[in-house]
């Protein structure tokens, strides 16, 4: 629901800078670490998230924003590089969502988290706190990128959207005026 153009290094600054965390990797050690940390209520800034398939393999990067002090609820948003350039330079196709809660998965049975329905908030929360933080040059909508635009996910949890992709052109170092993203 969000593309980003520009380089690895400049996506993992910008969105540092706009105050998302990297995402651990999934093992053993940092599962376990989320499962302490959520049932005893300890932040985990830096939680790992699951592994999406989009172009036939999992995320090339994934961030998330936490919400309180227990990694039960949180932003993220997982990016796929393209293997297509624009205007020279990479593109980033990202999915945000909102980790609502932890709970058994309605397809699965396993303990998983599940998505808040709004993906499109999601979006705009990406958008704006690049653009706050001064790493967005330009930004662009694609109407009709999607043409589901409700559903459920993998783990049965419902979602929808308008439809649009909204690609935000980063720039390496904040700028002074930053462009309003997130319309």
């Amino acid at each position: 629901n969000v593309a980003l153009v520009g380089s690895e290094a400049e996506v993992v600054r910008a969105m540092t800078a706009a105050g998302w965390t990297p995402a651990d990797e999934i093992t053993l050690r940092t599962s376990l670490r989320i499962v302490a940390d959520s049932v005893l209520s300890r932040p985990d800034d830096d939680a790992p998230v699951s592994d999406l398939y989009l172009f036939g393999r999992k995320q090339d990067l994934a961030f998330e924003r936490p919400i309180g002090d227990n990694p039960r609820k949180r932003h993220h948003v997982r990016f796929w590089r393209w293997d297509r350039q624009q205007d020279g330079r990479p593109v980033w196709f990202g999915s945000a969502t909102l980790d609502e809660r932890v709970g058994l998965s309605y397809t699965t049975g396993q303990v998983t988290h599940h998505i808040g329905p709004d993906v499109d908030a999601e979006r705009a929360l990406v958008a704006s706190t690049l653009g706050a933080a001064g790493y967005v040059l330009e930004d662009e909508w694609v109407n009709g990128f999607h043409e589901q635009l409700e559903g459920r996910n993998g783990g049965g949890d419902r979602w929808r959207t308008d439809g649009r992709l909204e690609v935000l052109q980063l720039v390496d170092h904040p700028i002074a005026e930053p462009a309003p993203a997130g319309k």
